[in-house]
């Protein structure tokens, strides 16, 4: 019987590829065939849908066949769901093109692939199979050791990975049964599920805390250490400033100067100095620790500086972009200490205008060195040592403010969560961080400096050609987004107009301050940022949106990100009457900076999550207070009052009801009792699970009898 349907099958295949262009239903086909008997044509009619779930054929409407022939072959990169489920975006169609798992060829999360992609099915969608993995993105995997007697496999962190990575015994350099080890595929057997892997180190036992870490840094492809040369190389820097060198500079050195700094801050790039001129006005310094004078272009140092592109903040630790030795010794600006800066300063008044700028290199000694916590006291007393210059400072720094949000600005006061860590990296006690005026006082001098540096190259004088830059750029939102952010917090009773860029960024500060202390805040804030684009670093300029300036870069941190290095030198360079840089080849920097910038958030994010989630493995089974943060079909997002932590609250896990999602207003419905389940909605919760593999909590909706 089976015999009979693939010959059948094979037959009506070769009718539609002697006839690609045409479409037939069973009818036509068996007259094609020469089947003239009922059972002949019911056979027929039969085979059709089954052709079309193989994949041979599409169903163009109903009862009417075309052959399923490859349109157009694309390259993209590969986004992948936890299930192993793909998608393609195609450029040329405008759309995903969807993979399944039997076409994706071995192919995984975030390759880049060439797709032969089919004539549109059923479901209307684009489908495709991978004919060609172009570039793997993915060089080595993090993961854990699970040993059997004769072979062993790796289990990777990564949720995106849809099989383990099988290990012959003979490869395990030393791992054991539990060992979180880094490894690379060596090779992958068409015919295999899993790929053959190799282990490249071994980080120790999982659970510990420093193994955790490294591994989270080595799943984002990011180093945990620097080569025993970058290092040695970093030590044999001169760190001594001739009278040569000082002669070159303005010296700020008799300038009131202070750094303001995180308490537990080990490198301190920027600084800033005030002076009271005769005439009623006040020149305000910011002074940037001048790391282009101590690393030379292509240099050791400089190649693994790129390559890195930023300093990475892990919950409880920094890996530097720069070896310590630079970073915390050599470069930052320690008090009481010559240091070689770059700086601007500028000439402003009591109201904060801006009347004239000079931009150079300097030499500075710092007075004192603050933390934030120090210099909100004064803020908040009125007194405290150096308390008349910070006092004056910070009334600048504000009215700084006010003009910047006059002008456009868009504030997106989010505070963030961090953790107290003991000496040996557990999680003692969450700490929740909101800006206050000690931050933005520093934030609104170092953003004056970025912009009139940005200025400085970007609109250049005498109608001259802007040479090549280094601009931080953030474009204008998308309309489509911004008006689904609209219809999304409409369900909330909110609103925002959409007429222009200045009413938009003003009814989104209106939203913003209306929203403190809401149970919806963080919500709603999230899906605003998501509605917004993604800043990034470019050689072409359009602009900031979110701060409101025309002009922008990153002139500030060259200790902590590779642009502001680049920054430093061109600008050092165009001073000095330099020609233009290569366009190209800053391009591609600025691309990598970027890259290589996102890579180091999630790597963030994910030891915030990671330490979240062994934080609250000590609370399994205590019952908390939340708000619902997200809602989805598989369950409710919950964030629990003290602690701001999410998890979440599976449906399958709630008994006695079934529900169903209503997307369109974001509400969860129980089909029994009615109870709606809404975004901002106050519940209470029970922890119930704490993963620190995959990283989540699971909670339990605690109900009345419970409680």
């Amino acid at each position: 019987m089976k015999k009979d349907t693939k010959k059948i099958k094979n037959k009506i295949i070769k009718v539609f590829k002697d006839n690609p262009t045409q479409s037939f239903n069973y009818k036509q086909i068996s007259k094609q065939l020469g089947y003239d008997t009922p059972a002949k044509q019911k056979s027929v009619s039969r085979a059709l849908p089954q052709l079309v779930k193989d994949g041979n054929l599409t169903e163009i409407k109903k009862g009417k066949y075309q052959l399923r022939s490859v349109k157009q072959s694309i390259t993209g990169k590969l986004d992948m769901s936890q299930k192993g489920a793909a998608v393609v975006f195609s450029e040329e169609f405008n759309e995903n093109i969807i993979i399944h798992t039997s076409n994706l060829k071995h192919a995984l999360h975030h390759d880049i692939v060439e797709v032969s992609v089919f004539a549109k099915s059923k479901s209307k969608q684009l489908e495709g199979e991978v004919t060609n993995i172009v570039q793997r993105s993915n060089k080595q995997f993090v993961g854990t050791i699970l040993k059997s007697e004769n072979f062993a496999f790796i289990t990777v962190e990564n949720r995106q990975m849809p099989v383990d990575i099988f290990v012959p015994l003979k490869n395990l350099k030393g791992a054991k049964q539990g060992d979180k080890v880094i490894c690379h595929i060596v090779d992958w057997p068409e015919y295999a599920k899993s790929p053959i892997g190799e282990i490249d180190d071994v980080l120790g036992k999982s659970g510990d805390h420093n193994v955790e870490m490294h591994a989270i840094l080595a799943e984002f492809g990011l180093p945990y250490k620097f080569p025993e040369y970058v290092e040695k190389e970093a030590e044999k820097i001169d760190i001594t400033i001739s009278d040569e060198e000082i002669k070159k500079r303005n010296d700020f050195r008799d300038t009131f100067t202070i750094t303001i700094d995180p308490f537990d801050a080990k490198d301190f790039d920027d600084a800033i100095s005030l002076k009271y001129l005769d005439n009623g006005l006040y020149e305000i310094g910011i002074h940037i620790a001048d790391v282009s004078h101590y690393v030379q272009p292509e240099s050791i140092i400089d190649k693994e500086a790129y390559k890195r592109a930023t300093s990475v903040y892990l919950v409880d630790r920094v890996v530097p972009m720069l070896p310590e030795a630079l970073s915390n010794n050599v470069c930052s600006l320690n008090a009481n200490t010559d240091k070689l800066t770059f700086s601007v300063a500028v000439t402003i008044d009591d109201n904060a205008n801006i009347k004239k700028t000079w931009i150079g290199r300097t030499i500075i000694n710092s007075d004192r060195r603050f933390n934030y916590e120090e210099v909100q006291e004064i803020i908040e007393k009125g007194e405290g040592e150096y308390s008349k210059e910070i006092l004056l400072l910070n009334s600048i720094a504000q009215k700084l403010r006010k003009q910047r949000f006059n002008d456009g600005a868009i504030s997106f006061d989010r505070g963030e969560i961090r953790f107290k860590i003991d000496d040996e990296g557990k999680p003692i006690e969450v700490l929740y961080k909101k800006a206050k005026e000690s931050n933005q006082l520093v934030e609104e001098f170092m953003l004056i400096a970025n912009k009139k540096v940005a200025e400085k190259i970007g609109k250049p004088k005498n109608n001259e050609e802007p040479k090549t830059f280094v601009y931080r750029v953030h474009d204008a939102p998308d309309y489509e987004k911004l008006k689904q952010f609209k219809d999304f917090i409409s369900k909330f009773g909110y609103d925002i107009s959409l007429k222009n860029n200045k009413t938009i960024a003003d009814s989104l500060n209106n939203l913003f301050a209306e929203l403190r202390q809401k149970p919806e805040s963080d919500v709603i804030a999230n899906f605003a940022i998501r509605s917004m684009a993604r800043a990034v670093y470019t050689t072409e300029n359009i602009g900031h949106y979110g701060l409101g300036f025309q002009y922008y870069t990153h002139f500030t941190s060259p200790i902590r990100r590779y642009p502001d290095l680049m920054v430093h030198r061109l600008l050092f360079s165009y001073l000095n009457k330099g020609k233009s840089a290569n366009e190209k080849v800053y391009a591609e920097r600025c691309k990598h900076s970027s890259e290589m910038e996102q890579l180091a958030m999630s790597a963030e994010r994910t030891s915030i999550k990671y330490k979240a989630v062994e934080f609250m493995k000590d609370r399994i089974g205590e019952t908390f207070d939340g708000y619902i943060s997200g809602i989805t079909e598989w369950g409710i997002y919950v964030e629990i009052v003290p602690y701001k932590i999410e998890g979440m609250v599976l449906i399958r896990d709630i008994e006695n009801d079934f529900f169903y999602f209503d997307e369109e207003n974001y509400v969860l419905i129980a089909h029994y009792s009615n109870r709606k389940f809404k975004i901002g909605d106050k519940i209470q919760i029970k922890v119930v699970r704490a993963d620190l593999i995959k990283r989540q909590l699971d909670f339990k909706l605690v109900d009345n009898q419970e409680k």
